[in-house]
């Protein structure tokens, strides 16, 4: 793996772990509002703009530019001074970083695929005493989609991500502690208890159904509030794919709420959209025009 193709990788796995902490932090705004609003239009933006952009979302004007300087620091965005007035622009690892996201933020659960039977079963151990190690590869795994039902034990349904876990194991140097094998589990298996071990789909569940309730009964009611709302929505839905590794429909539980949650997604975005990309080019606007 390239330095770039690390690097790249290395922000994917911060933007997950911004997506699912407790805490919205102000780099995990920022890098929807460059997603959503900065992205689609050639990737620029003032200052000024994401300053009162993420205002808007709670966040002070010091942690906002602290953001902003950190993803700069990143290698996702550089500045350009014009003045007294800079404008922040994404580089090409940052555009790309978007772009990947974009996909599988957009596509996720809506193209559920047919199950082979076949699953990928991964054997790695790790000392106690390389605990770095230990979380670099549970971060990268997961980050796959892949669960852990022992130590040292890694599974998923899904036998193409078999390649995507070499490259894991090449990287982290891991290649020749490791042992995989591809194929259908033995009839004495139960698959129930089997996902149950590698992941907790309560859990997942219940966030779901929480998604559901809190943004179904929604109606921002001006162009400040569809803003902050559809951010709110691009932002809770983004942590979706690292805790559900789109278990084939024939391994879920019966009633499992991941379709209505993606259909609640995009019905919402789609009916704040328009509200909430003029408000953007409102505060474009006066950023541009600002001294």
């Amino acid at each position: 793996m390239s330095t770039t193709d690390t690097r790249r990788t290395q922000a994917q796995v911060r933007a997950a772990a911004d997506a699912g902490s407790a805490a919205t932090s102000a780099r995990s705004l920022l890098l929807t509002v460059l997603g959503e609003f900065v992205y689609p239009r050639e990737g620029r933006a003032w200052t000024g703009a994401l300053v009162e952009a993420l205002g808007t979302l709670g966040v002070e004007t010091k942690s906002a530019r602290q953001a902003l300087a950190r993803m700069g620091a990143e290698g996702l965005v550089e500045a350009e001074r014009h003045g007294r007035k800079v404008e922040w622009s994404l580089t090409e690892a940052g555009s790309r970083l978007i772009a990947e996201g974009t996909e599988r933020i957009y596509t996720f659960l809506r193209n559920p695929h047919g199950w082979d039977g076949r699953w990928l079963v991964l054997n790695v151990a790790i000392p106690e005493s390389q605990r770095r190690l230990r979380h670099q590869l549970r971060t990268r795994l997961t980050w796959l989609g892949m669960g852990s039902p022992a130590p040292g034990l890694w599974i998923v349904p899904d036998a193409s991500k078999s390649g995507p876990a070499r490259d894991v194991l090449d990287e982290l140097g891991l290649a020749d502690r490791a042992f995989a094998w591809v194929g259908t589990a033995d009839e004495q298996t139960d698959p129930a208890r089997l996902l149950s071990a590698a992941w907790d789909l309560s859990d997942v569940a219940q966030r779901y159904e929480r998604f559901i309730d809190d943004f179904a009964r929604r109606t921002p009611d001006s162009g400040r509030e569809a803003f902050a709302t559809q951010v709110e929505l691009i932002q809770a839905w983004r942590g979706f794919p690292f805790l559900d590794p789109e278990i084939p429909l024939e391994l879920l539980p019966s009633g499992w709420p991941g379709e209505r949650a993606a259909a609640t997604f995009h019905e919402c975005r789609e009916r704040w959209h328009a509200a909430a990309q003029s408000e953007w080019e409102r505060l474009a606007a006066a950023a541009a025009a600002s001294r």
